[in-house]
């Protein structure tokens, strides 16, 4: 078997990567760290980041030794404890008529169903938030059930609207801003997904959250976008 293993990443980083994904020991790795970071166990830590298949300690080089700490984060990697409720729940609403679904026709025809077939399987899971990456507030979360899931498109697009959801393999995400990207269109959220001002939060959504789906239709969808509120 492939072991756990350790990778410094700079002067300021250590990478613990284990063998395969495992999105629930991972995020109770991270919580594990997090705990000992608080108690002053790792002297001079920062911060960690959760992938998903790696956690990485962030440290300040002038004041931590991190040397030491490898033997123990590897063990803590191969047994940290499961972690009850985890993050937040959160409702989040979403509007997929067509013009906000661009992809949602093509996914249907891929699955020979419908697109409300699509649509129901997908707004009846729940998903969690594996980790943040590409974007500040982009959440990568999983799993799409199996009906719902494509392909990331041939062909990126050079602009996806802020909010926009989407899917790609067995993952799906909220893009948080105007961006570029590849994934399938399905709908689009009118909450704000990344608030600066929020310092103690910025990103609405953090790993180990749990997200379910409100269908919405357009007159809701604008009412909430012209009045923000945070989602349930």
């Amino acid at each position: 078997m492939t072991p756990i293993r350790a990778l410094w990443l700079g002067d300021s980083g250590l990478t613990i990567e284990l063998p395969a994904p495992d999105p629930a020991q991972l995020l109770a790795f991270a919580a594990a760290i997090d705990a000992r970071i608080a108690e002053g166990l790792l002297p001079g830590a920062i911060e960690t980041l959760p992938g998903l298949r790696s956690v990485t300690l962030y440290f300040d080089p002038n004041r931590a030794d991190p040397d030491p700490w490898v033997e123990s984060l590897l063990a803590l990697a191969a047994g940290a404890p499961p972690v009850a409720d985890l993050g937040q729940d959160w409702t989040i609403p979403v509007c997929c008529d067509n013009e906000f679904a661009p992809d949602l026709a093509a996914l249907a025809a891929s699955k020979s169903v419908s697109t409300e077939t699509i649509l129901a399987e997908f707004l009846a899971a729940t998903v969690s938030v594996r980790m943040l990456g590409f974007l500040p507030g982009f959440a990568y979360m999983g799993d799409v059930p199996p009906l719902c899931r494509a392909p990331k498109r041939a062909t990126p697009r050079s602009q996806v609207p802020a909010g926009s959801l989407a899917v790609a393999g067995a993952n799906c995400a909220l893009y948080p801003w105007d961006s570029p990207g590849g994934w399938n269109l399905i709908g689009r959220t009118p909450i704000t997904l990344f608030d600066a001002q929020q310092s103690e939060r910025p990103c609405l959504l953090a790993p180990g959250d749990r997200v379910t789906w409100r269908r919405v239709d357009r007159v809701e969808f604008e009412q909430m976008r012209l009045s923000p509120s945070h989602p349930d």
